[in-house]
């Protein structure tokens, strides 16, 4: 069985177009995770607020993040896509949260085979009511489960991509060492 963290190549045009793998549809109030064992989705929780994921919440494979877990990413798209979906991503820019007081990353990606946002190249072309939605869901959405999160403001292409490649390069060093296992 394929392992979708270990076993999913994360692309060739690396780190500003990658596969990002779909945990979380649009719209969804459950917080799907990656279970890192089986590389299948768990349920994670039903979120506490009434909120909802605001775009296509996964993560890039072959990645690792400063919090443990693989690189997560939100895909901007049209549409609510299924979990466990591969999805071609181009990276539009950055969202660092501080959550339990270390630093979250959220790397901002559009499909790129979604017509409507095809030609954004930068997080700044949105509306800016989208990305407040963003800021304010990631603000939100722990306050009923008495936890705090801080979010940053949002950066540009040029800052995503050395946190992709520091994620990518961690990624690789702890699989040669052999501390990540399939």
């Amino acid at each position: 069985m394929t392992h979708t963290w270990h076993d999913v190549t994360p692309g060739e045009n690396l780190p500003l177009e990658f596969t990002a793998i779909i945990e979380i549809p649009m719209g969804s109030s459950v917080k799907y995770e990656l279970d890192k064992e089986t590389g299948l989705l768990k349920v994670d929780r039903i979120l506490y607020s009434a909120v909802y994921y605001p775009a296509n919440y996964g993560f890039i494979p072959q990645t690792m993040a400063d919090d443990g877990d693989p690189l997560d990413v939100l895909v901007l798209c049209q549409e609510a896509v299924a979990p466990l979906t591969l999805v071609q991503a181009r990276v539009i820019g950055l969202m660092t949260m501080i959550d339990g007081g270390k630093k979250d990353h959220k790397i901002l990606a559009v499909a790129m085979h979604d017509p409507e946002y095809a030609d954004v190249q930068q997080f700044d072309e949105l509306p800016p009511h989208r990305l407040n939605m963003f800021r304010r869901f990631f603000q939100d959405y722990k306050q009923l489960e008495g936890k705090t999160v801080e979010v940053d403001t949002m950066q540009p292409v040029e800052k995503a991509v050395p946190i992709i490649e520091q994620a990518l390069h961690e990624y690789s060093v702890l699989r040669r060492r052999g501390f990540l296992k399939r």
